[in-house]
């Protein structure tokens, strides 16, 4: 899919808009794709006009949720998410933060979802530095993927 790029052939692509479009950045595991989801991906599509989402590989999967994750294999995860309208880029990334990732792209823009606090966010500090802007979406209660799981074990 042509909205599945690596890190490199990215920030070549965004770099020709960085001056005319405001560039948002997102990341995640996306392991099931839920309404959580996608209300988190339009409310960050509506901050600018680039919406770039950084997907977990699987091993940085691993590392953070467990060995019984992912559920499903990162380019699945990502032709999921690059189908969705509201996305214009997937990424992938492997180290358990996505910080080296959001230094080297530079979005105007950091999104994470109400989970987080804002002292919380990785990369925070590099995208207020040159100017650019964090911000924390609204959370979506009751859906989560760890919910999701609970809820088809019977629990």
């Amino acid at each position: 899919m042509d909205k599945i790029k690596s890190r490199e052939v990215l920030k070549e692509v965004i770099d020709k808009f960085r001056s005319s479009k405001t560039i948002v950045f997102t990341n995640g595991c996306f392991d099931i794709i839920h309404r959580g989801h996608i209300e988190y991906l339009i409310y960050a599509k509506n901050l600018g006009d680039i919406l770039v989402v950084g997907v977990n590989t699987d091993e940085s999967v691993r590392r953070l949720k467990g060995s019984g994750r992912p559920l499903n294999k990162l380019e699945d995860r990502m032709v999921v998410l690059a189908a969705l309208e509201m996305v214009d880029y997937v990424v992938p990334f492997n180290e358990d933060t996505p910080y080296d990732l959001i230094s080297y792209l530079r979005p105007h823009v950091l999104v994470k979802g109400g989970d987080y606090g804002l002292e919380d966010v990785v990369g925070r500090d590099l995208v207020e530095s040159y100017g650019g802007r964090v911000v924390i979406a609204p959370l979506f209660k009751g859906y989560s993927t760890s919910c999701l799981i609970r809820r088809m074990k019977g629990g």
